[in-house]
């Protein structure tokens, strides 16, 4: 007994300690994930007002003299004028895609409507027939059972004269 009360013991403080370097561990983990979200939220407003700057100025020192200006202005019509046109192709490029793929869709579900209007024609004519060899069967049954049943009576009559 006094064996297995000290390997019980000796279990629980492994087991303890080892929740507590696991505790630690998380703590960790999650103090790291917040300072990057922290850092991340300063970084970013930083990062934009950068390029921004960048931007501005970039914008601004071409026009410093006319010429310059000028240049500048007419490569950013070639600039505008090759966008353009380029946007056009893609975009007749993906009228005509979708155009195609309407195409075929639509012939894809007018032939699956015409297969399947061909199935219920077929179906409704093989019931047709087969309803109607039925009720002919059964008119020529009672048609047979009433002439059985006429001359059995016109037998009988016949006996009683």
């Amino acid at each position: 007994m006094a064996q297995s009360k000290t390997s019980n013991q000796t279990s629980a403080k492994a087991g303890a300690t080892k929740a507590k370097k696991g505790a630690k561990q998380v703590a960790r983990a999650e103090k790291n994930q917040t300072q990057v979200v922290a850092e991340s939220a300063v970084d970013i407003p930083v990062g934009v007002v950068l390029s921004v700057t960048d931007r501005v100025g970039d914008i601004a020192e071409p026009f410093t003299s006319r010429s310059t200006a000028e240049r500048k202005i007419r490569a950013y019509q070639a600039e505008l004028r090759r966008t353009l046109k380029r946007s056009e192709r893609r975009g007749t490029s993906a009228r005509r895609k979708a155009t195609t793929e309407a195409k075929k869709t639509r012939t894809r579900v007018e032939k699956e409507a015409k297969k399947r209007q061909r199935t219920v024609e077929t179906t409704l004519k093989r019931n047709r027939d087969e309803v109607e060899q039925r009720v002919r069967r059964a008119v020529d049954e009672q048609a047979s059972r009433a002439q059985e049943l006429v001359d059995q009576v016109t037998d009988q009559i016949a006996s009683l004269r």
